[in-house]
C-alpha cells in the first residue's frame, strides 16, 4: 500500500492529480489508516497509468471514466471500446482540419502584412481582422 504521495510518484503525477482523480471517480484509495490517510494499492497504480494513457489519446475526464465503466462491464465487448475510440478519431480529425483552415487564414493574412513600424492603424492583419479575411487576404 502506498500513500498519496508514494502513489503520485511511482505514477508520475501531483497527489493534487490523485485527489482530483478520486474527485472524478476515476480512482478510489484501497483503504485509510486510522487517521483518514488514503492508501493506494497496485490496482490504482494501474488504472492511473489507464488514465494518463487515455488522456494522451486525447480522451476526456468524462470519455475515461466511460471506458472504465465498460472496462467493469460484463456485457460489454471490444466493438464498443473500438466504437469510442473511432468517434473520438474522427472528432480529432475534425479538428486538425479547423485548426489547418485557421492556419491557412493566419498564413493569408501574414502574407498580407508588411510588418515594420508602420503605425498601427495601417496594419493589414488588424484591417483584415476589423473588415474580414477576404479584403486583405483574398478570397480561398
Amino acid at each position: 500500500m502506498y500513500t498519496i504521495g508514494k502513489a503520485a510518484m511511482l505514477a508520475g503525477v501531483t497527489p493534487d492529480t490523485l485527489r482530483y482523480y478520486e474527485k472524478e471517480r476515476l480512482i478510489t484509495p484501497a483503504s485509510k489508516t486510522a487517521s483518514g490517510y488514503r492508501l493506494y494499492d497496485d490496482g490504482a497504480l494501474q488504472r492511473i497509468r489507464f488514465i494518463k494513457t487515455a488522456q494522451h489519446c486525447g480522451f476526456s475526464i468524462s470519455e475515461i471514466q466511460e471506458l472504465l465503466k465498460l472496462k467493469r462491464s460484463d456485457a460489454a465487448c471490444c466493438e464498443d471500446v473500438r466504437a469510442i475510440a473511432i468517434e473520438k478519431r474522427l472528432r480529432i480529425e475534425s479538428k486538425l482540419r479547423a485548426l489547418q483552415a485557421m492556419s491557412a487564414a493566419l498564413s493569408d493574412l501574414i502574407e498580407h502584412c508588411e510588418g515594420g513600424r508602420a503605425h498601427i492603424d495601417d496594419c493589414a492583419i488588424l484591417a483584415a481582422l476589423e473588415n474580414g479575411i477576404r479584403e486583405a487576404g483574398g478570397e480561398r
